[in-house]
């Protein structure tokens, strides 16, 4: 068993944002390509992380690292990246100078029709109301 943990980044990307880049805004799409991505090298998805134009030395990013709990960073793809982080090539920096990887999953936008992005909608602007997404 390998004890690789780690924290799958997703991209808090505005609801309004779903019809012109709904992946960004599909934060569970986002975790599942970074969970599939973990299974197949036999890591362990410790933490999901939510951000939206996070710098990259932010306190929260490296919590789990420096409690020991995450060994390297996973996004879906670069995009997401991008739109999590305020710099990627800082992040990366940063992540090279604590000893922990970044990886991304390479995962593509998946292709969301009206339904899967209803489906979407209906996920993320109903959190209160008790539904699951299920």
């Amino acid at each position: 068993m390998n004890d690789v943990r780690v924290a799958a980044i997703a991209s808090l990307t505005p609801l309004e944002e779903l019809d012109s880049t709904p992946f960004l805004v599909d934060t569970r799409g986002q975790h599942a390509a970074c969970a599939r991505w973990a299974v197949e090298r036999g890591y362990v998805v410790a933490r999901e992380l939510l951000f939206y134009g996070v710098r990259p030395d932010h306190a929260e990013l490296w919590a789990d690292v420096e409690a020991g709990e995450v060994d390297l960073f996973v996004a879906a793809n670069e995009h997401v990246l991008a739109r999590a982080l305020t710099s990627v090539p800082g992040f990366r920096a940063e992540c090279e100078r604590r000893g922990v990887r970044v990886e991304t999953a390479e995962a593509a936008d998946p292709a969301y029709d009206s339904a899967a992005k209803a489906a979407v909608h209906r996920r993320l602007s109903m959190p209160t109301a008790g539904y699951d997404g299920t």
